[in-house]
This record gives C-alpha cells, structure tokens and sequence, in this order.
C-alpha cells in the first residue's frame, strides 16, 4: 500500500510540476547599445553594430544613436567599411530585418541640422518610453 501511494504522490507532483499553469515563461534579457560615433571612426561603429546583430539572436536589443553616431543613420549617410566587419549599411539592414529597433536622437539630429525626415528607412526617432520597454528582462548596455 506504501508503494502506491508513494507512487500516486509522485505522478500528481511530476503532472503539476510540468502543467503549463506552473511553467516558467522564458524572460529574455535585452541589449541597450548606444553608439556615439559615426563613420569619422569605423572601427567603433562596426563593431557596434556587429555586437548587435550577434546579440539580436538571443536577447532583445534596442541600438540608439547619438552626437555622431546619427551621421550613420542618415538618408544619405556613407556605407562605411573596415577590416573584416560588413559594411554599416548591411549591417542596418540586417538588424532591421531582424526586427531591431534602431533609433536615433532628436536633439543630435537637431543640433546637426537635421530632422526625423532626414533618418533612413526604418530609423526611429527615439523615444525614452522605449528605452524600458523594449524588453521584459534585465538590461545591459554596450557603449561605443
């Protein structure tokens, strides 16, 4: 009689433990790379934007960019290009057809002349509401 019972108590326990109103939903944790240089140094910005692509296949990852950084996200920004990275411009739009946001700042543009309409395809202008709200897990930042 003890066996049964131990083993009816050990299937209710397993029959819980794997329902889904116990399963632990998979949080992913996000990137927040913020890239303040353009194409005045390549180095800095592929490998920003290098980071990014390999981090947006497991981690959510917002990529915001500001002071120099917004030349890169232009209409008519260069398609940079150093040592071994792909160039700036395919590696935008790797990210964005990844779904990455990609966002840049209003008062840089500002400040440079230029406005939200100046932004490349698919550039967001940012929004800090964003900033927090782009993933459910924790948030590293990557500084270039």
């Amino acid at each position: 009689m003890k066996k049964i019972l131990l083993s009816l108590a050990c299937i209710t326990f397993f029959a819980l433990a794997g329902s889904p109103a116990n399963a632990e939903q998979k949080v992913r944790d996000g990137v927040f790379i913020h890239i303040s240089h353009g194409p005045e140094a390549p180095h800095r910005l592929l490998m920003a934007l290098n980071m990014a692509a390999m981090m947006a296949d497991d981690h959510d990852v917002l990529v915001y960019f500001d002071i120099d950084g917004i030349e890169a996200v232009l209409k008519d920004a260069p398609d940079v290009s150093y040592s071994h990275f792909p160039s700036s411009l395919t590696q935008i739009e790797k990210l964005l057809e990844k779904g990455v946001t990609l966002m840049a700042c209003p008062g840089c543009l500002k400040a440079a002349g230029k406005s939200g309409e100046d932004l490349a395809e698919g550039i967001q202008l940012a929004d800090k509401k964003k900033f927090f709200s782009f993933t459910k897990g924790r948030i590293l930042t990557l500084d270039y």
